[in-house]
């Protein structure tokens, strides 16, 4: 592929770079040094806390909007209003009388719809000529609005959250955009048949880790046994199962110790029920850890534990990467069939599928594992070939460049 083929392209996100979006991260880096002519442009301010030294040092053009810009944003309401005043109505009684799905979505979409009016402009002004948001919601009102306002063809990425459930304007977006890409073919199949539209539209582009050598090692399985959860403590990570299950693994007299890396929102919740439980001193709360550290986790850990359940909100995991990032590191995985996880974890063959939102199983499978280690580490063996053949992030992300060439070429 030409560089010279490549065309000027904008990424609209929320806040860039954010410590736990390590995989949108290493997609805009890898596609800025393949030669792809990338600015990205925030609707939030500039995240200085709990950056990696490989965040704090990106050099690529980025451009943050955030509050300081609420006085400003409405003028290019009126720009647009003089330039294309049938297109600005349309748009803004679309988003105004919109019945939208929760506060946060809410408000996330109309900021978005507002910032979206500056950017349009801003974006003839730099001469882009394709638009992506990595998200499916506010990220991807914003991109459909510029679109709409510019015509510039803009396309979106649908991962979890942002579609589970889809906002109201996800039939208008899935319309207009010119591709959609897809982190799991779970997402396509849902959103094909949600919004019926076609499926040469969708494009599967795995997310996927680095692939830095990290030699085999013999996982030990050895007492006490070390288990480790990293990501954020929510409830579609399922971690209050976890803990259910770690106190049917004492009760059985198993030594082991819990890893929980990762903070959020059900800290206190989930600390009161470690108390509850009597397991203090079986489970460590490690708290948010840079990126760089991780790596230390995993180097210590026997099983890694993923119990991630569809939240009561429908919100849900796509494919973890911290899945990935396990088998790299050679550990076995126990984890569920949700959303798009079974596309990595074959039960019995790359690692151990258990039933949502259920300790008994959860349990059952720890002692499965260590009861017979040489499965446990074939399974691992196993899981680190396929997140090798499957989800690089160098060659997933040429595969992002080719299909926008293919596509905007058309």
């Amino acid at each position: 592929m030409s560089k010279p083929s490549f065309v000027r392209t904008a990424y609209i996100l929320l806040w860039f770079p954010k410590p736990s979006e390590t995989f949108v991260f290493r997609e805009v880096k890898n596609l800025f040094e393949a030669g792809l002519p990338l600015s990205v442009y925030t609707l939030y301010g500039k995240l200085n806390k709990d950056l990696s030294v490989e965040m704090q040092s990106y050099e690529g053009e980025l451009f943050h909007l955030g509050v300081r810009w609420v006085v400003l944003l409405p003028f290019f309401i009126l720009y647009w209003l003089g330039r294309a005043p049938r297109k600005t109505v349309s748009i803004l009684a679309t988003i105004l009388f919109r019945k939208w799905r929760g506060l946060e979505k809410t408000a996330e979409n109309g900021w978005a719809c507002l910032c979206a009016f500056y950017l349009a402009y801003r974006f003839e002004q730099d001469q882009i000529a394709h638009i992506h948001a990595p998200w499916a919601c506010g990220c991807a009102t914003a991109a459909w609005v510029a679109s709409r306002l510019t015509e510039i063809p803009f396309s979106f990425t649908m991962r979890a959250w942002d579609i589970y459930p889809p906002d109201s304007l996800i039939g208008e977006k899935t319309k207009d955009a010119l591709l959609i890409r897809s982190e799991t073919q779970y997402n396509i199949d849902f959103l094909q048949k949600f919004t019926g539209a076609e499926a040469g539209k969708f494009f599967l582009t795995y997310n996927g880790v680095p692939m830095e050598r990290v030699a085999p090692r013999e996982v030990g399985l050895q007492p006490p046994y070390q288990l480790l959860a990293v990501g954020r403590l929510v409830g579609k990570k399922g971690y209050a199962f976890l803990l259910e299950a770690c106190a049917l693994l004492k009760q059985q007299d198993i030594a082991f110790h819990l890893h929980i890396v990762g903070d959020g929102p059900l800290e206190s919740e989930l600390k009161l029920l470690c108390e509850k439980l009597a397991l203090d001193e079986s489970v460590t709360f490690h708290g948010f850890c840079p990126y760089e550290a991780i790596p230390g986790f995993f180097k210590k850990a026997d099983i890694f534990m993923m119990p991630c359940v569809i939240d009561t909100s429908g919100d849900r995991d796509g494919i973890p990467t911290v899945i990935m990032e396990s088998l790299i590191h050679h550990v076995p995985v126990i984890t569920t069939p949700v959303s798009g996880i079974p596309e990595l974890i074959e039960n019995g063959v790359t690692g151990v599928l258990v039933p949502e939102k259920d300790p008994q199983a959860l349990a059952d499978a720890v002692c499965e594992l260590i009861h017979n280690p040489e499965d446990a580490r074939k399974m691992a063996d196993a899981g680190n070939v396929k997140v090798q053949q499957k989800f690089n992030a160098k060659k997933n992300h040429k595969k992002v460049l080719e299909i926008y060439e293919q596509c905007l070429a058309k």
